[in-house]
Formats: structure tokens, C-alpha cells, sequence
């Protein structure tokens, strides 16, 4: 097997690739990751090998952001719903470590089980929201459309918030499809609550990394 990738994902990439060639780009990804938190993410890694796909990724998702007005704590409730529903527990495990911050451990852990009754009626919709377009967009409802116009979103925020979804699934997808693993060190800044609800999807780095 090849020095720089295992079966579970967990070689020097932290995922089934090698690691990436040296660039730029990739090493603008890795020196921002550094300065924020301290260590390279296994997810920066995987995206180092298309470092620019991910600032063209990075910026739509920003541009859906502003547009939609969504505040942190909409963006968690509404990526750890959609991660969870995908079984990403990358970023379920990201998200709802900071959804617990904006919200307390409670209210992360029961929207990453699909339990929104710490949630208040508008964030209820917004989670199913995301919920209906992770699992199966076919099976929205001009009604659905219609629950998100009542809590004060308009029609052009809402195309917004659902490319600002849509987006994320593709950043998930990216990571889980090529065996991105949690990072060791995000599972251990997390809230025990939160990391023991994420029981799905790539397990967490080993300890020894």
C-alpha cells in the first residue's frame, strides 16, 4: 500500500490521497489554517490538490451568505441538519461544535438528530429546509417555499439560502467521497455532548495522527 494514503483514510493526507503537490495556493490553505487554529485540516489537505476550485467554492458560498443575511447561528443549524442528514461527520462534528457555541449543547446535539425543539418556530423551517434538500429536492412543496417566506425571507434570500445548502453538500460530498477523516484535534475542542452524538460517517483521525 502507498506510503502516503491508507484504506481507513489514515495516512499523512488524512484521506485516501497523496499528499498534494507543493503550490501557492495549497500552501495558502495551509498557512491560513495554521494562523486560525493551530494545525493543517485534513479537509485543506484534500483541497490542496484544487486549491483554487475551493476559493472559487469558498467565495460562492460567501456571496450566498450576504445574500441570504444568515447569521452564525442559522449557518450552523443549518449545516449540522444538512451534514447529519448526509452522515458527514466532518462537518456535523465542525458545525455542531460551533452551533453549540451559538447555541448550547442541547440545541446542537438535537438538531444533529433531527430534534429542533430547542429551536424556535423560523429555525425549525430553516433545519427542515435543509433536511428536504440534502436527502431529496424533489420532495419539496410550493408549502415549503411558502414556511420559509413566513419567516421573513424573501424570494431572492431564499435562492440564496438553498444554493448557500447546496453548496455545502458539495463541499461534504468532496471531503467524504475521498475519505477526508475528522481532524484529532477539532474532536478533542469539542463539547463531549456533541462528539458523542456524531456516531456516523469517516471515523475521527487516530490519536497519533
Amino acid at each position: 500500500m502507498d506510503a502516503h494514503t491508507d484504506h481507513d483514510g489514515g495516512g499523512p493526507s488524512g484521506s485516501f490521497l497523496h499528499v498534494a503537490a507543493p503550490s501557492a495556493e495549497a500552501q495558502k490553505l495551509f498557512d491560513d489554517d495554521v494562523e486560525g487554529l493551530g494545525y493543517v485540516m485534513n479537509s485543506s489537505r484534500v483541497w490542496a490538490h484544487q486549491a483554487q476550485a475551493l476559493e472559487g467554492l469558498a467565495e460562492l458560498m460567501g456571496q450566498s451568505v450576504r445574500a441570504a443575511s444568515l447569521t452564525m447561528r442559522q449557518r450552523g443549524i443549518l449545516i449540522s441538519a444538512l451534514a447529519s442528514s448526509m452522515g458527514d461527520s466532518y462537518c456535523s462534528l465542525a458545525w455542531g461544535g460551533k452551533l453549540a457555541k451559538a447555541a448550547g449543547d442541547d440545541v446542537a446535539v438535537g438538531v444533529l438528530h433531527g430534534d429542533d425543539e430547542g429551536l424556535d418556530p423560523p429555525e425549525r423551517v430553516l433545519a427542515r429546509w435543509a433536511r428536504q434538500v440534502s436527502r431529496d429536492p424533489n420532495s419539496t412543496t410550493a408549502a415549503d417555499v411558502e414556511a420559509l417566506r413566513q419567516t421573513g425571507f424573501d424570494d431572492a434570500q431564499i435562492v440564496a439560502l438553498t444554493c448557500f445548502i447546496s453548496l455545502r453538500m458539495a463541499f461534504s460530498a468532496v471531503n467524504d467521497a475521498l475519505g477526508a477523516r475528522p481532524d484529532r484535534a477539532l474532536v478533542d475542542s469539542l463539547p463531549a455532548a456533541v462528539r458523542d452524538a456524531v456516531t456516523w460517517g469517516r471515523p475521527t483521525e487516530a490519536a497519533d495522527g
